[in-house]
């Protein structure tokens, strides 16, 4: 589930700028400038996460009829279908945007780690094409979660965990080549998009493809920690950031750039993605209290089962198969909120403080469910 080997060497952003590769990159291929068009007054990096999107439902008035049965299927909505698919294909590059309702997530095999002359992973010099991107159906790069270390963790062994940030901060520079340093979140290395777009769209990507991410305004944080191994977590990491930033940088040119931040902005709602862990137990009893909380509203709600395998910030829905969970995972990737899935499980993200209740999210998946059974994805 990781990326395909390939016969050169995958070369740094600025060498491959100087020598586009046509067999592995588009003929529109435009560099995002730093002045991609945002809404005015956005608020400080500190405070504005970009990440966000205004979605309408059809009216609850809808029968049961016409809502579990596609060919009853009322206009306004299959209007919110339209709109819905328009907004999924805004975000996809544009090799996928006809056909990622018919993509099967296959596995692919796993490049190995090349060395230079000084004995370090010569992490720009390992792929030259990357499997489909797990946000337009292809394979998620893990099939488990890769979570951040803990507080505990990394006080346990703080030199390693220094020399695990030290590494994955020189791949990640190496392959993406934007700032990059360790974040003040004890378990993650800060990445300083171009744009808070660049920052969004990494977060959703990065998200499916099963790689603990966080995103907020320019900032997209990755995940660290004193257990991760060289060929293992560490090439995880850099490996998702390189996948997904060669899609964003060469597949998606400037304009759609533009129209994805208008999707993004299209709502006052901040983007809704796991909490972190602060390692103090009061506050990790809370986030397990409003994990089982929501988990419980969620099934009541929607009626599919907890999903077996449980995360701390993240809650599990069982879905009937891969293409529903699939479906609803991208529905759910315009609209605000982070999603991903293992294997037909669909996973959602528990923050106490921005959805303490659990109402939001559960609304969201509700509706989003009720999309699905009308476009026949679900059975009612």
């Amino acid at each position: 589930m990781e990326e395909v080997k390939g016969s050169n060497s995958f070369r740094s952003t600025k060498s491959v700028r100087n020598a586009v590769s046509t067999r592995c990159l588009p003929r529109f291929k435009q560099s995002a400038p730093s002045t991609t068009t945002i809404p005015s007054n956005p608020g400080t990096a500190a405070d504005f996460d970009p990440c966000t999107v205004h979605f309408r439902f059809p009216p609850q008035s809808a029968s049961l009829e016409e809502v579990t049965d596609p060919a009853h299927t009322i206009p306004s909505l299959q209007a919110e279908l339209d709109s819905l698919e328009a907004r999924v294909r805004t975000v996809l590059p544009e090799e996928y945007q006809n056909r990622y309702e018919d993509m099967l997530p296959k596995p692919m095999g796993s490049a190995p780690l090349r060395f230079d002359s000084a004995n370090r992973v010569a992490w720009n010099e390992i792929w030259n094409h990357f499997c489909d991107l797990a946000l337009a159906g292809g394979p998620p790069h893990k099939g488990k979660l890769l979570e951040s270390a803990t507080p505990g963790e990394i006080a346990a062994a703080p030199d390693r965990y220094r020399e695990v940030v030290a590494e994955i901060c020189r791949g990640l520079d190496l392959v993406a080549e934007i700032p990059v340093f360790p974040s003040p979140h004890p378990g993650w290395v800060r990445l300083t998009c171009t744009t808070p777009v660049m920052a969004g769209w990494l977060a959703r990507a990065i998200s499916v493809e099963n790689v603990s991410v966080h995103a907020a305004g320019n900032f997209l944080e990755l995940p660290a920690g004193p257990h991760y191994r060289l060929e293992k977590e560490i090439k995880n990491v850099v490996t998702v950031l390189a996948k997904t930033f060669h899609y964003f940088d060469w597949h998606i040119d400037a304009e759609q750039q533009s129209r994805i931040a208008g999707l993004f902005h299209d709502s006052p709602l901040p983007l809704l993605q796991p909490i972190r862990r602060a390692g103090f137990p009061d506050d990790d009893a809370t986030i397990q209290h409003t994990r089982d909380k929501v988990a419980t509203l969620l099934s009541h709600t929607t009626g599919l089962p907890r999903a077996t395998t449980e995360y701390f910030n993240w809650v599990g829905l069982q879905c009937p198969d891969i293409r529903s969970a699939l479906w609803m995972m991208r529905a759910i990737l315009v609209n605000h909120s982070l999603a991903r899935r293992e294997e037909q499980c669909l996973y959602l993200p528990i923050h106490p403080k921005l959805d303490p209740t659990g109402d939001r999210l559960s609304s969201l998946v509700s509706r989003i469910q009720r999309l699905a059974i009308a476009r026949g994805v679900l059975h009612g």
